[in-house]
């Protein structure tokens, strides 16, 4: 039984706060950056594809963000408000601002990836741009680890968690950790830490703990003393993934459980992190309890690698739920 108290009938199920960007798919699988004939251009940035994969899924989605104005901010307006996505927090910036742009390869492992960050929109996202209200009307704030990275972004998202927590808003703080936004180790561990220990629920995989912890606990690898120094604080879930080998879940109230992955055929290593908090998020936020929700996370997250996008590869509903009947008939006759 959840012993999370999550607010009901408010206008926005959740909002997602942070990047917003292209990403360039190539065309041909197993193709080095060289060899590829082209690509393909779909949304992408960890809060929007977290945003996409709840309304895909029947949730009323918004998000918090910036974008260029030119043709790739359009781009990405566009797409989200096709997927039902509010975009009343979707601010639209000139004076040389650039929206994020990822190029990639497609291939499940050694999978190269280019990634043009300069003078990201997103990343000018501050404190004026943040509107009470509009997290007040949402059930749920989702705040990713690079919107903590650099000035004004930081602040801002600090002062959206400070909102949300006034309201009664579910905080949930994804780590992800990304080596090329920080300057160091050591200040991401400072301001994520600061996020952290406002956060309801917390998720990462073990690297990501091993960052948030690196100055409180350099040595520590172990997962149930990273979960008990952050259960101890405000955080009342945490999700520490591990890959191939699934995910653990500490709760507050003493449940603890372990969940697998569903085995497929991986055409690229990421998008699984996002389908997977989407999905995980949707059950929670309809009353789900926390291990289906965890079990949909698992579901979502191997339907996406085995997607040729992030954002097209999150699963709908039903998708979702023939997916995980298909496997539990796969393993019945096993």
């Amino acid at each position: 039984m959840s012993g999370l108290v999550i607010p009901k009938q408010r206008r926005i199920d959740a909002i997602c706060l942070g990047r917003a960007g292209v990403d360039l798919y190539a065309l041909e699988a197993d193709t080095d950056m060289v060899e590829v004939s082209g690509f393909q251009k779909q949304v992408g940035g960890s809060p929007a594809n977290i945003a996409v994969a709840l309304a895909k899924l029947g949730c009323k989605a918004g998000i918090i963000s910036c974008v260029s104005d030119d043709g790739l901010g359009r781009y990405v307006r566009h797409y989200l408000a096709q997927q039902g996505v509010d975009l009343q927090g979707m601010q639209v910036l000139g004076a040389g601002t650039r929206t994020s742009l990822a190029v990639t390869e497609m291939k499940a492992s050694e999978c190269e990836v280019v990634i043009y960050r300069n003078n990201a929109a997103d990343l000018s996202l501050d404190i004026g741009h943040i509107d009470r209200s509009y997290i007040a009307d949402a059930r749920a704030l989702v705040i990713t680890g690079t919107a903590l990275s650099c000035s004004p972004s930081r602040e801002a998202s600090l002062q959206a968690i400070s909102y949300a927590r006034e309201s009664g808003t579910l905080v949930v703080l994804d780590i992800d950790y990304r080596a090329y936004s920080w300057s160091s180790v050591e200040e991401s561990a400072v301001y994520c830490q600061m996020a952290a220990a406002q956060a309801d629920i917390l998720i990462g995989n073990r690297e990501e703990f091993d960052v948030l912890e690196s100055l409180v606990d350099p040595d520590n690898r172990d997962d149930d003393r990273s979960a008990d120094r952050f259960l101890a604080a405000a955080t009342q879930v945490v999700v520490i993934k591990a890959g191939e080998l699934g995910s653990k879940v500490y709760t507050r109230w003493g449940e603890q459980f372990s969940q697998g992955v569903f085995p497929v055929k991986m055409k690229k290593p990421f998008g699984s992190g996002d389908s997977f908090a989407g999905a995980l998020l949707y059950a929670l936020l309809n009353g789900l309890d926390l291990q289906s929700g965890v079990r949909m996370g698992s579901a979502a997250a191997a339907i996406n690698v085995s997607g040729d996008s992030c954002t097209e590869a999150m699963p709908t509903l039903p998708e979702l739920e023939t997916f995980i009947a298909r496997h539990e008939q796969e393993m019945a006759l096993c």
